[in-house]
């Protein structure tokens, strides 16, 4: 048995061995520092299906940086948050704004990815611009956010911290009132909206369009998304016998509305946008009552692109199901973040929120939609706006976004 003295001595040897360079000397290993990055998605309430395929895509960008390591010196610890809460039954600006003063009040978060709707966005950019804090959403289009008119009320710092991955309902509304014009030759519309932020400005875009390529308005409604019966208004609409309505909003309200309209109104075209693309369009509205509705994404339809067939295995392995389009865009906003990271420490600079700010504005990558840059505002160049419709394929799964969605194609830009 080894005493405490023999022990000391023990050890005092090796010591002094190693200070004199000798063979027991173990050079120590520098330890790699240490970045966060936030996550805020709406993972509770009726979108939560949706923010986990959107956040399994961040994740599997920052875990591959992390295991190859893409910035010499730095791993990536992420902080997911949840805007969503049981009370709201989706996403809560409140909550979400809650959020934002966590991430901003933790110096070690040096950017973000998300929120996943403008409601969210919209309660959060204020306060992330005060920060200084840089956040790339994939999935939140409302253009306001990101529109100089509106900088004092969200960008007070004067410097862009709002970046997108996709576009902005600025196209997504218009171009799918282009597409119910000049391919489905609607002549008369009547619109729905769920009354959040992201809901009542695409349905706005898309009226504006409508009545100047021709298509008769005959009126408009907002629903409540906590209500559970829409029939009153949808009685409404079947009296007014309108060609197609057209709905802006997510899925708490809109979940209801495929329902319910299928029993009022089935002849009717129904349309939305990318509130509506998401699994529970197919679990939770159900068949036959989501067949034939029409749907946009912010984003090119990439999921069925074989270019991606390698990135979509990997995806399907981690974590036991299928990306969705908005999954990918989450992946290339944490692409840019890994990107701007690395530009930092290949130039010397610390890997701050101030630096991490000006590199991710600057930045030009290739990703797997394709090259991305930021405008002046935050935007991206590309204003591809892709059309889905729900067509049920028995041969598959009823939850498979890839072959229950049928893409259509590009929707005519204006």
């Amino acid at each position: 048995m080894i005493t405490r003295r023999a022990a000391a001595q023990m050890f005092a040897t090796t010591a002094a061995t190693a200070a004199m360079g000798g063979l027991a000397a173990t050079p120590a290993l520098a330890a790699d520092k240490t970045i966060t990055v936030g996550i805020d998605l709406s993972l509770t309430g009726a979108d939560a299906e949706s923010a986990t395929r959107i956040k399994n895509g961040a994740v599997l960008a920052f875990d591959q940086a992390n295991e190859k390591n893409e910035i010499p010196g730095y791993k990536i610890k992420i902080l997911t948050l949840d805007d969503g809460t049981a009370t709201a039954g989706q996403y809560d600006p409140a909550q979400a704004a809650t959020n934002a003063r966590k991430m901003v009040s933790d110096p070690n978060v040096v950017a973000a990815v998300g929120p996943q709707m403008s409601g969210a966005g919209k309660a959060m950019a204020p306060i992330l611009s005060q920060g200084g804090l840089a956040i790339i959403t994939p999935s939140s289009t409302n253009p306001d956010i990101t529109n100089p008119k509106f900088a004092a009320q969200f960008d007070p710092s004067g410097k862009p911290i709002y970046f997108r991955t996709v576009t902005t309902d600025a196209y997504q509304g218009p171009n799918m009132a282009n597409y119910y014009a000049e391919v489905l030759h609607v002549k008369s519309v009547y619109i729905l909206d769920d009354s959040g932020a992201y809901g009542v400005g695409l349905a706005d875009a898309f009226e504006g369009q409508a009545k100047k390529k021709g298509i008769k308005v005959l009126g408009r409604d907002r629903l409540d998304p906590k209500a559970a019966d829409y029939t009153t208004v949808l009685t409404k609409i079947k009296a007014l016998n309108p060609q197609a309505i057209y709905y802006g909003g997510v899925l708490q309200a809109g979940v209801k509305l495929v329902k319910q309209s299928y029993d009022i109104i089935p002849h009717v075209i129904k349309g939305g946008g990318d509130g509506l693309v998401g699994p529970e369009m197919l679990t939770s509205a159900g068949y036959p009552a989501n067949q034939g509705w029409y749907a946009t994404i912010a984003a090119p339809h990439l999921t069925g692109s074989p270019k991606l067939a390698n990135w979509i295995k990997e995806y399907k392995a981690k974590f036991s199901m299928a990306p969705d389009d908005y999954a990918i865009t989450a992946y290339d906003g944490g692409m840019v973040i890994v990107a701007a990271a690395k530009k930092l420490v290949a130039e010397g600079k610390p890997v701050n929120r101030a630096n991490m700010r000006d590199a991710i504005q600057g930045i030009k990558i290739d990703t797997l939609q394709g090259p991305i840059s930021f405008d002046a505002h935050g935007d991206m160049a590309s204003h591809t706006v892709s059309v889905f419709q729900v067509k049920q394929d028995p041969n598959y799964a009823a939850d498979d976004m890839d072959h229950q969605f049928k893409y259509l194609g590009v929707a005519p830009q204006s």
